[in-house]
């Protein structure tokens, strides 16, 4: 039926593009079931938000759960700037190998964190885990880091050893390479695209309107973060045209 429709092309598992990147708030197992029975095929990294690693009571069942369904899972970029601020990245680090996770995501959207250092921390990470880097504010007052410093501190994190940017947008998709109101700040993705191969970025796209603008401008192959756990199966309608929204985008 696929070749019948002529949908687009969806590179398969572990995939390096086309990549979906779930936020899980607080999932219970069941939950986790459900989510991987009706789109575990297009979850392709799952990411414990903020801190909840450290107050969910079921963490341990829930990675051995996500491991055995083959989905790798990082912990948030908040918990890693709450262990730089208070000098325990050290211990952090210890606690994710602990868990046998081969993600890390580092960020500074929320403490203040000299680019320098937060480069050095990268080329470390990178000799031991698979590293996300996020680059932007977590504020969403509607204060502009202007289009150069975005291509210029992605372009650095990526040359000390970042697997993928993660273009910041929070998990309300309100901030960063969005405005408040959620509309996507077009001149800002096409400033940083010139520069940047988007392939290298993940972008934050927490709401249905966000990722039809990704989906139209990139095509079914953009990488996605932030993505709701109840939005998968929807956003790979997207990604393949089945939707009104994107109809016939890509098409073989």
């Amino acid at each position: 039926m696929r070749d019948l429709l002529d949908l687009p092309e969806r590179s398969s598992k572990p995939r390096s593009a086309g990549v979906t990147h779930v936020i899980d708030r607080g999932l219970s197992l069941a939950e986790i079931e459900g989510m991987i029975e009706v789109s575990g095929e297009f979850v392709d990294i799952v990411k414990l938000g903020w801190g909840t690693a450290l107050a969910t009571g079921n963490l341990r069942s829930k990675l051995e759960r996500y491991r055995s369904h083959g989905i790798p899972v990082v912990l948030g970029g908040t918990l890693t700037e709450l262990a730089i601020s208070r000098g325990r990245l050290d211990e952090l680090i210890a606690w994710v190998h602990e868990l046998g996770l081969a993600h890390f995501e580092i960020s500074d959207g929320t403490i203040s964190l000299e680019h320098e250092r937060k480069l050095e921390l990268i080329d470390r990470l990178a000799q031991e885990f698979t590293v996300l880097s996020e680059v932007g504010s977590k504020d969403d007052t509607g204060a502009i880091t202007p289009p150069y410093v975005w291509v210029e501190q992605m372009r650095a994190e990526l040359g000390a050893g970042a697997w993928k940017v993660i273009a910041e947008g929070r998990e309300a998709g309100t901030a960063g390479i969005f405005r408040p109101s959620g509309e996507v700040r077009e001149g800002l993705i096409g400033e940083i695209v010139h520069e940047i191969a988007p392939a290298r970025i993940m972008f934050d796209a927490p709401r249905k309107d966000q990722q039809v603008w990704f989906v139209r401008r990139f095509g079914p192959e953009v990488n996605l973060s932030n993505v709701p756990v109840g939005e998968v199966l929807a956003l790979e309608t997207l990604r393949l045209g089945l939707r009104s929204d994107t109809l016939g985008i890509g098409g073989r």
